[in-house]
């Protein structure tokens, strides 16, 4: 009986879609939860008759609803946001010789930034734009470019008038498009990989520091169980909270130390303070030189942006069920909000270099949520953590931290990797770019791999004999040559010295 009315309500969801008109509209079409047989049927449904509006006001309840799904993404993402911007900060800080009064009270003020851009572009006026995260991959660069003495601010507007360029021309979704599934699918593996074994090695080190390498064990091993019980059941979007929940009480009932130190508070509101020469960054405003010693790295950081949010878009399209074309994350949208995120965060005395916010993104995707009202959760939540402070001592504490990033992202990404490369001629492609990510990076990785499976060399020959010259070979080489050329000049390529020795001095 049940599956019959499960048929029924899938039945229902497919004709009112067929029959849908621009006319109809979210509001109308929506049906309360008790009408379907089970709760995937509903949200399937939610995504299937959203309507986003593109530079036009998209309000809740009328485009869009609020659902309990939203606040694991919002939690993830405001976990993943305080951790990343606290790495940037610090990264810089360092070599500056900054405190950790610097680095704290900067996230705290990124954190309300980022609240505003969040509400302003995919809550309200692009709704398929996903949030402006933190460029993770960027931060091992970081020492390079101060020791060049780039300058944040120089930095940050440079990576955003360079996405603006590659948001305005559709760059983006062109690279997607040119962009084969055994690529991708080799991508996502390699990052959801890495991106495991890196937390569970800050996990055993965190354990081996406070001399108790056994709670690294034990929560890795009842996350591991969790895991697989949420999957058994299909409440796999209960991950985060639930893992995080698990991970901390374990690890504090086993005896690990801590305590909240992050009194409630607000941080300097003045850009000012932050460019002066003797308060905040301690730099005073930038200047012409400034801009032209960051440029190859600007350069370097917007086009690592294509690899990333393309996996986030695929692992959208993965777990989303058909015709949701609408409500999935637009690639050019997204370089868009995060070019304007970026340029008035760096002009505000913010330490976050953005991209696609990933541990939004894909806990979203599992969740089968739209970008929007999720948006709305986690900005809120990022006032709260900045202001109240006490949460950013939680999100930042190793247990909560590593199992949350292991189980909301990295685990999912292997995931949808392993499900791209599944069908046909995709694990040529998919072994190449694990294997060239390996020796440089994941840009690296996919710029070469794009290139060679283009060009029919590895993948599908059929598919590389209908693509034209322009999309076969042209823009793959030019990228590959671009980021390569970047890369040996800021001495990314390993044991090649930096080409340009003002980089290192």
């Amino acid at each position: 009986m049940t599956t019959t009315r499960k048929d029924d309500s899938s039945s229902q969801a497919e004709q009112v879609s067929d029959t849908q008109t621009v006319s109809d509209s979210y509001k109308n079409l929506h049906k309360p939860s008790s009408e379907f047989a089970s709760r995937d049927d509903y949200l399937e449904h939610e995504l299937q008759i959203m309507q986003p509006k593109r530079w036009r006001p998209n309000l809740p309840f009328r485009d869009y609803r609020f659902e309990f799904e939203d606040t694991i993404p919002a939690m993830a993402g405001t976990i993943g946001k305080v951790v990343m911007v606290g790495a940037i900060a610090a990264t810089f800080a360092a070599p500056l010789g900054l405190s950790d009064a610097f680095v704290l009270e900067n996230v705290r003020y990124e954190l309300l930034i980022v609240a505003i851009f969040i509400i302003l572009f995919s809550g309200f006026i692009l709704p398929t734009a996903n949030l402006a995260g933190t460029h993770g991959p960027l931060i091992p660069l970081i020492p390079i470019v101060v020791a060049a003495g780039g300058h944040p601010m120089a930095f940050g507007l440079l990576i955003g008038a360079l996405g603006l360029l590659l948001a305005i021309s559709k760059g983006g979704s062109l690279l997607a498009r040119l962009t084969s599934k055994g690529v991708c699918g080799g991508l996502l593996l390699y990052l959801g990989f890495i991106g495991t074994i890196s937390q569970v090695k800050k996990l055993f080190a965190w354990a081996e520091e406070i001399e108790m390498a056994h709670i690294a064990f034990i929560v890795i091993l009842a996350t591991i169980l969790l895991y697989a019980l949420l999957e058994h059941f299909k409440k796999r979007w209960l991950a985060v909270p639930l893992s995080c929940l698990i991970g901390g009480l374990t690890a504090f009932a086993l005896g690990a130390p801590f305590e909240f130190k992050t009194a409630p508070g607000m941080p300097n509101m003045n850009p000012m303070y932050w460019w002066g020469e003797n308060t905040g960054w301690m730099l005073g405003l930038p200047t012409l030189e400034s801009f032209v010693v960051v440029l190859p790295f600007a350069i370097l950081a917007v086009a690592m942006w294509s690899p990333d949010f393309l996996g986030h878009q695929v692992f959208q399209k993965i777990s989303y069920p058909k015709r949701t074309e609408k409500v999935q994350m637009n690639i050019d949208d997204t370089m868009l909000s995060a070019s304007v995120r970026q340029t008035f965060g760096s002009i505000l005395g913010g330490a976050n270099f953005t991209s696609s916010w990933g541990t939004y993104i894909v806990p979203a995707a599992i969740a089968k949520r739209p970008i929007p009202a999720g948006a709305i959760l986690t900005a809120l939540f990022c006032v709260i953590a900045g202001i109240w402070g006490y949460p950013m001592d939680l999100a930042i504490w190793q247990p909560v931290l590593c199992v949350a990033l292991i189980v909301g992202v990295f685990i999912p990404l292997l995931e949808a990797g392993m499900e791209m490369t599944r069908e046909g001629k995709t694990t040529q492609s998919a072994a190449i770019v694990v294997f060239a990510s390996t020796l440089v990076n994941p840009a690296f990785g996919w710029s070469l791999t794009m290139l060679l499976d283009n060009l029919g060399l590895i993948g599908c020959k059929e598919r590389s004999s209908e693509l034209t010259h322009m999309s076969r070979w042209i823009i793959p080489l030019f990228m590959f040559v671009l980021l390569t050329s970047v890369m040996a000049m800021v001495g990314m390529l390993p044991g090649i010295p930096a080409l340009l020795e003002n980089f290192r001095h």
